[in-house]
């Protein structure tokens, strides 16, 4: 990568686009149309452009700027990803590298910014502390979009869509949902697999669902017709599977194709549409940044061709 002269350019943007912003509004438009600025500063000036209609300033361009700048100037992308996940994020114990659709973007990401990328093994229990911490930039982690977690934090486009289901052992005869009833469930900490679980048992009336509330939902004190237990990763839930800890093993169908051996299957239903984004600090610049980039790539075919290449179903 051209690490040094793209980062040259970026920097000479967003110089360009300050120098713009004290221009008066007609000539700035046309001066603005011929510099062609990079991606990093058209993405920071979508970032909110009503603030920039309502109060005449850019703080959203300033922030976005210094945000993409300092990754570029540090010239390393830091991404927090799954070691797991066959199709999306795993890592060889061998050598130690990563492989996956979200290893691919990751490393799209980082080469469109002119940087590396350095990745940092992440489950569901750590990926957003790592992330609101600064340790790391930006998450590819089978992580979901829901409307709670996007009041604190950004996500691109989706790109992904995956159903959550259930793994059972073939001689546990269950083959259903009905069949989950009074079940023990293992589920992975600070996933949201126990909650839409249940909510698919009320929805198929396999359960009441007296008391359920899905913003309040907590799996550990869910004792309704079907119970969980936490784990703090997917092969430890596993392993409880195999030694008869747990009844079922539930989360995304994408990630349980991992741990489906000859020995075990799927119950007949899949629910809860579970859309991945590339999740991001609220308000930060590379949100937009990111997000131009995945539509890009939804609309170019990168994408379709990276879920082909990865044999994710």
């Amino acid at each position: 990568m051209k690490k040094k002269s793209l980062a040259a350019m970026v920097t000479s943007a967003v110089m360009v686009m300050a120098m713009l912003t004290g221009c008066g509004s007609g000539e700035t438009q046309a001066t603005a149309q011929a510099a062609e600025p990079s991606s990093a500063v058209e993405s920071a000036e979508a970032a909110e452009p009503e603030a920039v209609e309502e109060t005449g300033e850019e703080p959203a361009k300033d922030v976005a700027a210094a945000d993409v700048q300092e990754i570029i100037d540090r010239g390393v992308l830091r991404v927090g990803v799954k070691n797991a996940v066959i199709g999306f994020g795993f890592q060889d114990e061998l050598t130690g590298e990563y492989s996956g659709m979200e290893i691919s973007l990751a490393e799209k990401i980082a080469e469109s910014l002119g940087v590396d990328v350095e990745f940092t093994t992440v489950t569901a229990a750590t990926r957003t502390e790592l992330l609101d911490s600064g340790d790391i930039d930006c998450v590819l982690a089978t992580f979901t979009i829901t409307d709670e977690r996007k009041e604190s934090w950004d996500f691109s486009t989706p790109y992904y869509t995956d159903y959550v289901t259930v793994l059972v052992q073939k001689d546990s005869g269950i083959t259903g949902l009905a069949d989950l009833t009074d079940k023990k469930v293992g589920v992975s900490s600070g996933s949201t697999s126990a909650r839409s679980l249940v909510a698919a048992m009320i929805e198929n009336g396999v359960i009441s669902g007296d008391g359920f509330d899905a913003e309040t939902f907590d799996p550990v004190t869910w004792t309704d017709g079907i119970s969980f237990a936490q784990y703090d990763d997917y092969p430890t839930i596993s392993t409880a599977l195999s030694a008869g800890e747990v009844d079922a093993f539930c989360v995304d169908k994408s990630i349980l194709a991992v741990y489906h051996t000859d020995d075990r299957t799927y119950i007949d239903e899949k629910f809860a549409p579970q859309e991945y984004g590339v999740a991001t600090k609220k308000g930060s610049g590379l949100s937009a940044y990111v997000d131009e980039l995945v539509k890009g790539w939804l609309s170019d075919g990168t994408i379709d061709g990276l879920i082909a290449e990865n044999g994710i179903e």
